[in-house]
């Protein structure tokens, strides 16, 4: 699959409802957040826990790729819904989603959100987080980014990503010792 098809399936269902069917991202990002809530209800009521950790089973899984769907066509409406609706361009959205994911990290620091809660609360703002720093490097001068291209930015990041899992899986930095 090529980086371009990739970049797309994350933002396909985003950009169908806006530049398709004239969808205001405001409603969209409103829509994709519901879908969200109510897929990670159902999985609650269903599984009566969202752990990663706990994926163990076919229905679990499927609970876990429809929330990796929706959150990334929601960081898509969420991101595009800041830097265009609201006029803050790319690079300043980018930078206050980079401030927001600081909440739920020093929420859980200090025992106000369970593990799971900052888990998936994080997790979803790295969509946004992602797609307005993406979006800043690859679009055009004249949309406010630097113009680098899609194709070349999602490929320079798919390439950091895979450099910094490869470096956890081998030194495994990011795992507790046994008997912890």
């Amino acid at each position: 699959m090529s980086f371009e098809v990739a970049r797309r399936i994350r933002t396909v269902p985003a950009d169908v409802l806006h530049v398709g069917l004239g969808v205001p991202y405001l409603a969209s990002t409103i829509g994709f957040a519901i879908a969200l809530a109510a897929i990670l209800v159902l999985w609650y009521a269903s599984e009566r826990t969202l752990s990663i950790h706990s994926i163990t089973t076919p229905r679990r899984e499927l609970f876990y790729w429809a929330t990796v769907l929706t959150t990334f066509a929601l960081g898509t409406a969420a991101g595009d819904l800041t830097a265009m609706t609201f006029g803050w361009g790319y690079l300043l959205s980018g930078i206050i989603f980079a401030a927001a994911i600081a909440v739920p990290a020093l929420t859980f620091r200090t025992g106000t959100l369970s593990a799971v809660a900052a888990f998936w609360t994080a997790y979803v703002i790295t969509r946004p987080l992602g797609a307005s720093f993406a979006d800043w490097m690859g679009v055009s001068h004249d949309r406010g980014g630097l113009g680098l291209g899609t194709g070349p930015v999602t490929a320079a990041w798919a390439g950091l990503i895979v450099v910094l899992v490869g470096y956890l899986a081998i030194t495994r930095a990011d795992t507790e010792p046994a008997g912890r």
